[in-house]
């Protein structure tokens, strides 16, 4: 009998992964739908699992989950409480807006809003509702800047760091479909890898740098306080990554 349940799990499980090998990040939706979860359009979803109670998850058009994001729909602490109260559960529901980004490993606890047009940082645990157009990150997320603050440092940055030529049949003011635009940002994904690599690491690879290239890395005597270590991961937004300047919220 073991044996026989060891086989079909197995086969569970093999076939589960056969049904989630049909589908891509724009179209996984579908397959969350069947699930229960309430789901708009155009989006991209990096992740393959909702949690335990996808029927409780509620996400808008146009948003981006990234991968290892984890949504918990439940109170697992109840469980303490089983010897006294064995049917003893909590649940919450979580609520995604339109155009919302949800960064990597971010966690969204029960009984969150994500409001519209609004960032949760990577690694971000959110704990209570974000308000519209707001960009929240930290344990527990806490709002760092507004939506428009967030846009024109991205916009300084891309002004420094687009190729010539780069995405030139993507016309600004048109809408496109996100399928559409990674399509086309993986077609120029070698014309952007060779510009980054110039632009931020420089011509000298790593196993050729000079005494004078090293001498330009700060000595470990002038490494940042924790203060500002601290201050600096409180920017993190979307990667996790600041820019040079110590002045980028993603």
């Amino acid at each position: 009998m073991r044996m026989f349940r060891a086989v079909a799990d197995i086969a569970k499980a093999v076939l589960g992964r056969f049904r989630l090998s049909r589908y891509d990040d724009f179209t996984i939706a579908e397959y969350f739908r069947g699930q229960g979860a309430q789901i708009g359009d155009d989006c991209r979803i990096l992740i393959r699992n909702l949690g335990s109670e996808p029927y409780l998850i509620r996400i808008g058009n146009h948003c981006t989950i990234a991968g290892d994001v984890a949504f918990m729909t439940h109170d697992g602490g109840a469980w303490v409480f089983t010897e006294e109260l064995p049917s003893l559960q909590r649940f919450g529901a979580i609520e995604i807006f339109e155009n919302c980004f949800i960064g990597f490993g971010a966690i969204l606890m029960p009984n969150v809003r994500i409001g519209p047009n609004s960032i949760v940082g990577a690694g971000a645990v959110v704990t209570k509702d974000v308000p519209p157009s707001t960009v929240v990150a930290g344990c527990p997320a806490k709002p760092i800047c507004n939506l428009e603050e967030y846009k024109r440092k991205v916009l300084v940055a891309w002004q420094r760091q687009k190729p010539p030529g780069y995405l030139s049949e993507l016309s600004d003011g048109v809408r496109y479909t996100s399928a559409h635009i990674q399509e086309q940002k993986m077609r120029s994904s070698a014309l952007l890898r060779k510009h980054l690599q110039q632009q931020l690491l420089g011509a000298t690879p790593h196993h050729e740098l000079r005494s004078d290239h090293v001498s330009k890395i700060s000595p470990a005597s002038s490494s940042p306080s924790a203060t500002t270590l601290k201050r600096s991961r409180n920017r993190v937004a979307l990667t996790g990554d600041d820019d040079a300047d110590g002045d980028s919220t993603f």
